[in-house]
């Protein structure tokens, strides 16, 4: 986990007599079960006692529009048309008008009276699992340094993910599988940085099931069969690349690159087994089918993504995320596109949460579901919502959080957070808290000096932990 950790690792690659070949044909044997202390993914202990083992990531692409979605503003509806009365923040565009109340009425759920828009009917009738974080808030107006800062932390420099992080700090449960899978994730501003290991190493890397122009029901982890090469000749092959690799790690030292590409090699022999069945989805019974919405040509990809992202965290991968990329980004069309979108998600979102509880994972799977920033409640346009990174909701579920709890406030408006507020580092710190893990202590040396997901800020918000 710390720095001592990876160099003692290494140093046993340099004087193992065990090949990399028969590590690999362990891992098989064993199914993931209990991996090899010598594996950098095998489980990892934590700091603290952990209220989540995993991480679900709903990553809504483009900016949905909290006052329209979760932030119901009465004020809003009521000086629809005024000018905003309080000082206008620096955003991407100038051509922003009066304050433009929401489209869509909202209603009360469940035992906690939770309001939900029109738009999500079937995440509003989960609201009592949920806990709404009404005051997050980012330093960046643009959706690519927006986007690198909910995932890795800056909006300015190549970071390692939050994924990769989660990964570094806790490896996986199933050896089989990679620690950390992004579902069709979006190949625009940032594109792999939002999913990369950056200079952690290389085995923290997200490892891709397609991406966002390909229909989820087609992407397959590339590569992961080998109709030409058996699995025993595989294993020869492996155990002659562990020993010319540990030949050359004698003579060098500690070689990251190295060791990531061996690293690599083997997860990818054991994954044979272990991905083809988990992308496979005919098992599934048709009600749960028709949970996730996949009966329905709106709903079916996401839908798919998301009881993708139940099976692979039920095997034991310890991150996985899934993207509605990109189509939240309504500077004009408002009122069709958000419907549509709406229209896309509410049902398969809605699906996990039911699923993951049915099946008692909810309570230690952390579910985490954002936009990278809001919008304006004043108009672009006739129709439109400008970015707002001052003030917007995140949805988080399970792993020990608040459930049918609201916390933090905006402005009357929806521009500003100004109670409890929860910058995107906060989010981070909390999350890790959740995994049992200390934010400040996370840390990996590189450049000189300890880097973490939190650089160095972030505040655990114990308003939100159960």
């Amino acid at each position: 986990m710390l720095t001592s950790t990876l160099l003692g690792r290494r140093q046993l690659l340099t004087t193992s007599a065990i090949g990399f070949g028969n590590l690999a044909l362990a891992g098989l044997l064993q199914d993931g079960a209990v991996a090899d202390s010598r594996n950098p993914l095998a489980p990892k202990k934590t700091m603290f006692p952990a209220k989540a083992k995993r991480v679900i990531f709903v990553f809504l692409h483009g900016g949905p529009s909290q006052v329209d979605t979760f932030d119901p503003k009465p004020l809003l509806a009521r000086d629809h048309g005024k000018p905003f009365p309080g000082t206008m923040p620096r955003i991407v565009s100038s051509a922003t008008g009066n304050l433009l109340k929401s489209p869509w009425e909202f209603k009360r759920y469940g035992k906690s009276g939770i309001e939900v828009s029109d738009l999500f009917p079937e995440v509003g009738k989960c609201v009592d699992d949920l806990c709404f974080v009404h005051s997050m808030h980012g330093s960046n107006s643009r959706h690519g340094g927006a986007l690198l800062e909910l995932h890795t932390g800056s909006d300015t420099f190549v970071r390692p993910s939050m994924g990769s992080w989660v990964t570094y700090g806790l490896g996986t449960e199933n050896q089989n599988l990679p620690g950390f899978l992004t579902v069709c994730p979006t190949l625009t501003h940032g594109g792999v940085n939002n999913w990369s290991s950056a200079f952690l190493p290389a085995w923290t890397q997200g490892t891709p099931i397609g991406n966002a122009s390909i229909s989820s029901d087609q992407a397959k982890i590339p590569f992961i069969q080998n109709a030409e090469t058996p699995l025993s000749a595989q294993e020869l092959e492996l155990q002659m690349v562990g020993n010319l690799g540990k030949r050359q790690l004698s003579h060098t030292g500690p070689d990251a690159g190295l060791e990531g590409r061996l690293s690599s090699f083997e997860l990818a022999y054991r994954m044979q087994l272990a991905a083809p069945e988990l992308q496979e989805i005919t098992g599934e019974t048709e009600a749960t089918k028709k949970l996730y919405g996949l009966d329905d040509p709106k709903t079916r990809n996401f839908g798919h993504q998301c009881l993708l992202a139940r099976r692979f965290s039920e095997k034991g991968v310890r991150f996985v995320q899934v993207t509605h990329s990109y189509k939240w980004d309504q500077h004009g069309d408002l009122r069709k596109d958000h419907t549509s979108n709406a229209a896309e998600v509410d049902k398969p979102i809605a699906g996990l949460i039911r699923d993951l509880k049915s099946r008692g994972m909810l309570k230690d799977t952390l579910v985490v579901i954002s936009g990278e920033f809001g919008r304006t409640p004043v108009a672009q346009g006739d129709d439109g919502r400008d970015h707002n990174p001052h003030g917007f909701t995140t949805i988080l579920a399970g792993g020990g959080v608040k459930a049918g709890f609201r916390y933090g406030e905006t402005d009357d408006y929806g521009f500003y957070a100004v109670k409890d507020k929860m910058h995107l580092h906060d989010l981070h710190a909390t999350m890790l808290h959740l995994m049992g893990m200390d934010h400040t202590k996370l840390t990996y040396f590189y450049g000189g000096r300890n880097y973490r997901l939190t650089d160095v800020h972030g505040v655990v918000h114990q308003g939100v932990i159960a």
